[in-house]
């Protein structure tokens, strides 16, 4: 069940005034391009029978959805708040001013900035800005500049030399971490030198000891922590002396657990907000509102930050910044912070129940929103167990374990999570019978023998008939926990 807005009842019939705004939007839209308005119609019904089980979705509210399709989606709108490279700009000023509050009052943050149109956005102007702030002291006074804007086209060229080899220290992909911290293949493993920090061998759990030796050693600029599939809270205040020692920034991307910070789940020393110096986050997965970015800071770096575009930004999104703005407000709200508590206790039902039935979990448990399966002993890659589900009606992705020899792209793992379930009213009875499903999948699922005799590591057979069982049981969930309850099209 959404949360709603605010903590009064609304005055209307909220489902009802839904589904006519929904019906009259794709009416418009089907005079157009019917395929689209079906492809539209055909997402809701997949969404309302199946399984959502990963980890970085969610159902966005009414509520946020519909501020999405306005015409604040027709301004250009490059600068910031009062200070735009367009005029006309007022409304998306209002929008944007009233997104910044409400993200500085929810996670008590001296500054934030809205305009980011997604995760790997947040973190490239995180990554600019510390850049920036950096070469505004001895850098800039030794160039004869106040700030980066002043700097001569010969200027930059002697700093870009020092640009590309400044370094980044981040968790390691298979132990957890994410694309954007630093790895090869993303602009982020580019822009610096780059190493990795792991988890303990025999625990799978963080070794703050062993990220300390690494940031003594490797001397990084920025020491980045935050996960996309790191199953446990972090130590913000531990990584805070860990960068504060070796004179690193630190920056957390907390794009995942975002709703359990904005929720009061994690306090003292698991929110980073008040240890980092930047904080970058999605808004969409935990937080529940539209697909995009968030650059949360102190003050120090802000000017830095504002000139995220136009920098590594093009035009800000009005209309998603307004979105931004209702979920905020949202989250805000008393039901946010049930709903949040909600999401770590299901995880934590659903990983006790998946244990119960003998399935591997890497860190042999959870304490934040998802779980990782390991599922080798099943005899499967990732790809094979996420495909199997899928053809079962459960939505999962496969996902990388600590030291995985089939590598990033088979994987040995699958994630899940509780965030999207949770908000479609499920709890701790719904997960065990979740668990039960996705368990009787893995063990049905047999691989295939490739041609050349070979394990293979994508094929696989489904036990006759389990696929169409489970979605039957699935269905049973489904229909007790209707999804939109009342939005008719």
């Amino acid at each position: 069940m959404l949360a709603p807005a605010t903590t009064d009842a609304p005055s209307f019939d909220v489902a009802a005034t839904a589904s006519e705004a929904y019906r009259a939007a794709l009416a418009v839209i089907e005079s157009v391009e019917p395929r689209v308005a079906d492809a539209t119609r055909a997402e809701l019904a997949d969404q309302r029978s199946s399984l959502k089980l990963i980890a970085s979705e969610n159902y966005a509210s009414p509520a946020v959805l519909l501020t999405m399709g306005t015409w604040l989606s027709d301004k250009y709108a490059e600068g910031t708040v009062g200070h735009r490279f367009y005029a006309g700009c007022q409304n998306i000023d209002t929008v944007e001013s009233l997104a910044a509050e409400h993200a500085r009052e929810l996670f008590g943050a001296e500054y934030a900035y809205a305009q980011p149109h997604s995760g790997i956005d947040a973190n490239l102007v995180a990554f600019w800005s510390i850049l920036a702030h950096r070469v505004e002291s001895p850098e800039l006074a030794e160039l004869g500049a106040k700030n980066v804007n002043d700097l001569t086209d010969e200027q930059w060229e002697t700093l870009r030399h020092k640009f590309g080899n400044q370094r980044a220290l981040g968790m390691s992909l298979d132990s957890g971490g994410h694309l954007t911290h630093g790895f090869r293949p993303n602009i982020s493993g580019k822009m610096f030198a780059q190493r990795s920090y792991g988890t303990d061998p025999t625990t799978q759990l963080l070794d703050y000891d062993q990220v300390a030796a690494a940031a003594r050693e490797f001397k990084p600029l920025i020491l980045i922590a935050g996960y996309s599939a790191y199953p446990r809270r972090i130590d913000f205040a531990k990584m805070r002396e860990i960068a504060d020692e070796v004179g690193a920034t630190l920056m957390v991307d907390m794009a995942h657990f975002a709703g359990l910070v904005a929720g009061k789940v994690f306090t003292g020393n698991e929110d980073p907000v008040p240890h980092a110096h930047i904080v970058t986050s999605t808004t969409h997965k935990s937080l529940r509102g539209p697909r995009g970015g968030l650059v949360l800071a102190t003050e120090e770096y802000a000017s830095s930050v504002d000139r995220g575009c136009p920098l590594v930004l093009g035009g800000p999104l009005g209309h998603v910044m307004a979105a931004k703005a209702v979920a905020f407000a949202e989250a805000r709200t008393p039901a946010f912070r049930t709903y949040a508590q909600a999401v770590a206790d299901n995880a934590q039902s659903l990983a006790d129940s998946l244990k119960q039935r003998g399935a591997k979990l890497v860190t042999d448990g959870t304490d934040n929103h998802l779980v990782l399966i390991d599922v080798t002993g099943y005899g499967l890659t990732g790809r094979q167990a996420e495909s199997a589900l899928l053809d079962a009606g459960i939505v999962t992705n496969r996902n990388a374990v600590p030291n995985d020899p089939n590598g990033a792209w088979y994987t040995s793992g699958v994630r899940i999570g509780t965030p999207a379930l949770t908000t479609r009213g499920f709890g701790a009875d719904e997960f065990d019978t979740v668990a039960d499903l996705i368990v009787t999948v893995l063990k049905g699922t047999t691989p295939v023998t490739a041609s050349s005799g070979q394990p293979g590591k994508a094929k696989y057979t489904l036990t006759d008939g389990l696929a169409a069982a489970t979605k039957a049981a699935s269905a049973e969930l489904l229909d007790a926990n209707p999804l939109y309850p009342g939005l008719q099209l």
